[in-house]
């Protein structure tokens, strides 16, 4: 990691949140990364792309040479923001605009960047919501299916939608999370999700290794993005991340490296069916 985070004051935004009203601004525009053309010529399709871990990694990708399409809810200057990023590199950047809760706007996603940017090797299924509640009798069945919808039923739909556009030697990479690997008692239902998008994973390695298409995931701690000021009551977004061993929530630019390497043949032709844990120290038996 970088600098230290400073201290994370109370704040809180609407859903789903705007990079530029947050308190310490994140670190999410990988300005100090440098591309040695590990994804030249690559197309990749990064859902919640407009701000976080999605830009990032967006910004990322095109710094080793690929152009990317950014599938994000509404946030339009974020993600106007992110394509300026990318094209500085000098690749092209594709905004769609649309809830990927839908399967309507999931195939849209992926027609749209294979009829604008002529093909596609990377999907990296990055869309999340969460609501923390106190207690599960809290969560009301609307709640729990809106989760389900944008964290795993969008990753069912843009994966099914990619697949005959993938080859050999290609990629799909999820985002998980820890409390996917350990739970979370006032994340009941996102937690679940992030533990079910692990199960994916390995499920559709194997389903895929005799085609050559990768797949694993990366599952984070704790890390600094819109998400957590725009869905967390403001007393426990001060000090966010703080409990992990590193004393400190990630920035996303912390986290992006993570997906470069497993976009990459060259650096993991040989991984299929892993998680990848950026969680700040934090160990789990089992």
């Amino acid at each position: 990691m970088t600098d230290q985070t400073p201290g994370i004051p109370r704040q809180q935004q609407p859903y789903p949140g705007r990079t530029g009203d947050m308190t310490p601004a994140p670190r999410d525009e990988m300005a100090d990364y440098r591309g040695t053309g590990l994804l030249e010529g690559r197309v990749a399709l990064v859902t919640g792309g407009d701000s976080g871990i999605g830009r990032a990694v967006s910004v990322a990708f095109a710094k080793e040479g690929a152009d990317v399409a950014i599938a994000y809810l509404c946030e339009d200057d974020d993600a106007e923001h992110t394509a300026h990023l990318i094209e500085a590199e000098g690749r092209r950047a594709l905004l769609i605009r649309g809830d990927l809760g839908s399967e309507e706007a999931c195939r849209t996603a992926v027609s749209r960047t294979v009829d604008t940017l002529g093909h596609l090797e990377i999907l990296v299924n990055n869309v999340a919501y969460q609501a923390p509640r106190q207690a599960l009798e809290e969560i009301s069945s609307e709640q729990w299916e809106r989760t389900f919808r944008t964290n795993v039923h969008s990753y069912y739909w843009m994966t099914r939608e990619a697949l005959p556009h993938l080859h050999a030697g290609d990629a799909i990479i999820n985002t998980s999370s820890i409390n996917g690997l350990r739970g979370n008692r006032t994340l009941i239902d996102y937690a679940t999700t992030k533990g079910a998008v692990n199960a994916f994973t390995y499920s559709m390695a194997q389903a895929l290794v005799d085609r050559r298409i990768r797949v694993n995931a990366v599952a984070p701690g704790p890390v600094w993005t819109p998400l957590i000021p725009s869905t967390m009551p403001e007393e426990r977004v001060e000090g966010f991340g703080e409990q992990v061993p590193m004393k400190e929530a990630a920035h996303p630019d912390d986290i992006a490296p993570s997906y470069v390497f497993l976009a990459s043949g060259r650096l993991s032709g040989f991984y299929t069916g892993e998680v990848l844990a950026p969680v700040g120290g934090e160990t789990m038996p089992g």
